[in-house]
C-alpha cells in the first residue's frame, strides 16, 4: 500500500508544477477546505456557546464582589478612622465629654407639657418655678400625699406652699442624668412614695427640661441647697429626706455635705444606685467598653472630665456626712454596675461621722429584674423605708 501511495503523491506533485489545470482545481479545492475547516474552529462546536455566556457572567460576578469588597474596605477605614478621632476630638474639646456626662440635652419622654404634671397622672401635683441665681430658672414639681389628693384638685401655689407645714415628712427627689422630671420611671417612683403618705418635691437642674442656665456640677449643687431652704423654710419642723438616683446621688452627696457642715443635716439620705466617683463610673459605664483599653483611657477620656471641673466624688463626701444612710441598687444594673454601689457602702460603713447614724445597704436580685431604674416596682419598697426611716433619727 505505502509503494502504490507514493507514486500518486509524486504524479499530483507533478501536475502541481507543471501548471495544468487539474493541479489548480485540486489546490483550489484544498484551499477552500482549510478555510471551512478555519471557520469551523473559530465558530466553534454548539456547546460552547452556554459556555461563554456562563464565563461572562462569572466576570460579572467577580467584579461585583470586588466592588462589595471595596466598598466594606473604605468603610472600615472610616469607622478605624473616627475611632481613633474621637479621643482626640474630647481630649481637645472637653465640652464634649460633660455634654456626655450631663445629657441634659436629651430630653424623655418627647412632647410633654411640663407645666402640667396632671398629663403624667399626677393630679395632686403642682408645677412651680424657682430663682437660685440671676439668670437661672428652675422647674419644680410638688407632689402632696395622694389621700389628699381630692382636696388637692384646683388648688394654687400658695396652697401646697402651705401643705408643706403639714405634719406629713418631705422627700426632695435629685434626678439622674438625661430625661426631665417627668421622665417614665421617675413619675412612678412619685406616685409611689406619694401614696406612702410622703410629700414629693422634685425639680429639674439648670440646663435640664425648662429650666434655664448651663450645667455644671456646682450649679446644680447650688440648685438642690436652693430648693432644700426652699423647702425647710415653709416646713417647719416635718422630717425632710433626700433621696438621689444615679447622677442624682453626686449631687446629693455634694448637698448633704454642705448641710452637715453647715450643721443643718436632713434627716436622712437615700441614695439609689450610686457610684463611687465620676472617674470610676465613666471607666465602668457601658459606653465605654470599646475604650477601655485603648491606649491612654484615662488621658483621653477621664481627665477631661477633672478638667471641667466634674468630680460628683460620693466616696469622699460619704466621709463627711453625718445623718442615716439608705443605699439601694440592683444586681443587675447595667448603667452604674452593682460593685460601685457595694464599694460605696464599705467606705461610708466604718466611717467615723456615721458612728451616731444607721447605715444600711439593700441590695436587689438579679432575678427581680429592676436593672437602672426600676427599684420602685419592688413590693419590699414600702416596708424597706418604712423601717428604716422610721428609725432615721441619730441614737440616743
Amino acid at each position: 500500500m505505502r509503494k502504490r501511495a507514493e507514486p500518486v503523491a509524486l504524479e499530483h506533485e507533478r501536475r502541481a508544477v507543471s501548471g495544468s489545470p487539474s493541479a489548480g482545481s485540486a489546490a483550489s479545492a484544498l484551499d477552500a477546505d482549510c478555510r471551512l475547516k478555519q471557520n469551523l474552529c473559530l465558530a466553534g462546536p454548539g456547546p460552547a456557546e452556554p459556555r461563554c455566556a456562563s464565563d461572562a457572567g462569572m466576570k460579572r460576578a467577580l467584579g461585583r464582589r470586588k466592588g462589595l469588597c471595596f466598598r466594606l474596605r473604605k468603610i472600615l477605614l472610616c469607622v478605624l478612622g473616627l475611632y481613633v478621632a474621637i479621643p482626640f476630638l474630647i481630649k481637645l474639646c472637653p465640652a464634649i465629654q460633660a455634654k456626655l456626662i450631663f445629657l441634659n440635652f436629651v430630653r424623655v419622654p418627647y412632647f410633654i407639657d411640663l407645666k402640667k404634671p396632671q398629663d403624667q397622672g399626677l393630679n395632686h401635683t403642682c408645677n412651680y418655678y424657682l430663682h437660685p441665681e440671676e439668670g437661672v430658672t428652675i422647674g419644680v414639681w410638688h407632689t402632696v400625699p395622694a389621700v389628699w389628693w381630692k382636696n388637692a384638685q384646683g388648688k394654687d401655689q400658695i396652697w401646697y406652699e402651705d401643705a408643706l407645714a403639714s405634719s406629713r415628712p418631705i422627700i426632695l427627689y435629685l434626678h439622674g442624668n438625661a430625661g426631665t422630671r417627668g421622665g417614665d420611671h421617675r413619675v412612678e417612683l412619685y406616685k409611689v412614695l406619694s401614696s406612702l403618705g410622703y410629700h414629693v418635691v422634685t425639680f429639674d437642674y439648670r440646663g435640664w427640661g425648662d429650666s434655664v442656665g448651663t450645667p455644671s456640677e456646682r450649679g446644680m449643687t447650688y440648685d438642690a441647697l436652693h430648693v432644700f431652704d426652699w423647702i425647710k423654710a415653709r416646713s417647719g419642723d416635718n422630717p425632710v429626706y433626700i433621696w438621689g438616683h444615679s447622677l442624682g446621688t453626686g449631687v446629693a452627696t455634694n448637698l448633704v455635705r454642705r448641710l452637715c457642715e453647715r450643721e443643718t443635716p436632713p434627716d436622712a439620705l437615700i441614695l439609689e444606685s450610686p457610684f463611687t466617683n465620676i472617674r470610676e463610673e465613666a471607666k465602668s459605664h457601658p459606653f465605654s467598653v470599646i475604650y477601655r483599653y485603648f491606649p491612654g483611657f484615662d488621658w483621653f477620656f477621664l481627665d477631661p472630665i477633672t478638667s471641667s471641673g466634674i468630680q460628683f466624688a460620693n466616696d469622699e463626701n460619704v466621709k463627711h456626712i453625718s445623718c442615716s444612710l439608705l443605699i439601694l441598687h440592683a444586681e443587675d444594673d447595667p448603667v452604674v454596675p452593682f460593685q460601685l454601689g457595694r464599694k460605696l457602702y464599705s467606705i461610708a460603713a466604718p466611717s467615723r461621722s456615721f458612728r451616731d447614724f444607721k447605715v444600711q445597704f439593700i441590695p436587689f436580685h438579679s432575678d427581680l429584674g429592676y436593672r437602672h431604674k426600676y427599684i420602685y416596682k419592688s413590693p419590699e419598697l414600702p416596708r424597706i423605708l418604712r423601717e428604716f426611716l422610721g428609725k432615721s433619727e441619730p441614737a440616743a
